[in-house]
């Protein structure tokens, strides 16, 4: 992650093993073998990058555009679009007293589904929102499994938060606003998600809507070799999803990395064909403030979302990165990074011709 802070959370989408889990920044376990000094527990405790926290299951953030493959599942499901449904963008829609924009501010022009998730339109979303509805965007999300802890057995893992009218009136007591649904289309408002569950995303959507529990241990054994405990997959669910439905969403995600109108051309990766969305999660209303990122505090600064899977025709390898208050944006920040993992994880040379080596594929 180099001198990033975040979470890197890689999943084998047929089985749900987790393949890699990093968490930054970490802390040296060796201290609490010897003794940790009081001075050293004080350091870690007050430490306001909070080192102890595993960020990758337990840090919760607002995913972004990463949102809008749910978005997107939902709205072709629903009918509310087909994949030849034209929506135009602007730059920005107008609502209730304010303008929602896009984040091109010149707009995209005419946008199909397909369309809007390589490019990554808001308007496109912010419609599309409108037409779903609060309820109905909760219910799929919670299809994907967020909203609630994967189930992974590590400890106090967060379940993020999917809102919808019954939980903003049980939360605050008051009733759900129309407006509030545009900012849930493009995964802001309300909406968090761990790095976990946004893995398991892309893996259900690699995997034909399968839905695994994430799981890290294989199997327990003795000092001999016996083994006392097998881990097997567990599925939880399935989306339930047309064949049709995720077709279009993986040759979209497809798009986003390897064409050049696509928003995630830095996860691109030689002789293997990724599919991925990027993301930018504001932290706060920061309005023209955003153009400003690199004047800020660290705790104003946008978070970088990249969610990916590979191979897209058959699926072995998924990926959530997200890069902590980077500032910048998801297809610049995280998904050079998620580059790096599933090039490592196909073997891919890392080098100017990106020749794939002639050694057997890595595994972790």
């Amino acid at each position: 992650m180099g001198d990033h802070e975040g979470a890197i959370v890689a999943l084998d989408p047929r089985t749900g093993d987790v393949l890699a889990m990093v968490s930054r920044p970490a802390f040296d376990p060796n201290v609490f073998a010897r003794g940790i000094r009081k001075s050293e527990w004080r350091a870690l405790l007050q430490d306001r990058k909070h080192p102890l926290n595993s960020k990758a299951v337990q840090g919760t953030y607002p995913p972004g555009s990463t949102f809008k493959v749910v978005m997107a599942a939902a709205a072709l499901e629903e009918g509310v679009v087909n994949p030849f449904t034209q929506i135009f963008c602007g730059g920005g829609i107008f609502f209730g007293n304010r303008t929602f924009r896009c984040w091109r501010p010149s707009g995209h022009g005419n946008m199909n589904v397909h369309e809007a998730l390589v490019r990554s339109c808001d308007v496109f979303f912010y419609q599309v929102g409108q037409r779903l509805g609060v309820d109905t965007i909760a219910d799929y999300a919670h299809r994907f499994g967020l909203g609630a802890p994967t189930g992974i057995t590590l400890e106090h893992e967060s379940g993020g938060i999917i809102p919808s009218s019954q939980w903003k009136q049980q939360r605050f007591g008051e009733p759900w606003y129309a407006g509030e649904t545009l900012s849930v289309a493009i995964g802001q408002g309300y909406v968090t998600a761990t790095p976990l569950q946004m893995a398991n995303v892309m893996a259900a959507i690699a995997n034909d809507g399968t839905v695994y529990r994430p799981q890290f241990v294989k199997r327990v054994e003795t000092t001999d070799g016996q083994s006392i405990v097998e881990e097997q997959p567990v599925v939880t669910t399935n989306l339930g999803f047309k064949k049709t439905t995720l077709l279009q969403i993986r040759q979209a995600l497809s798009d986003v990395v390897n064409s050049n109108r696509g928003t995630g051309a830095k996860a691109r990766v030689h002789g293997i064909e990724v599919g991925g969305k990027t993301g930018t999660s504001q932290v706060g209303k920061l309005g023209a403030e955003r153009t400003k990122q690199g004047h800020m505090a660290r705790e104003r600064k946008d978070h970088a979302w990249f969610i990916a899977f590979a191979p897209v025709s058959s699926p072995e390898i998924a990926v959530a990165v997200l890069a902590e208050h980077a500032g910048e944006h998801g297809g610049t920040a995280a998904a050079p990074i998620a580059q790096q993992v599933i090039a490592h994880y196909f073997g891919v040379a890392d080098d100017d011709d990106a020749t794939i080596r002639q050694t057997a594929r890595l595994s972790f």
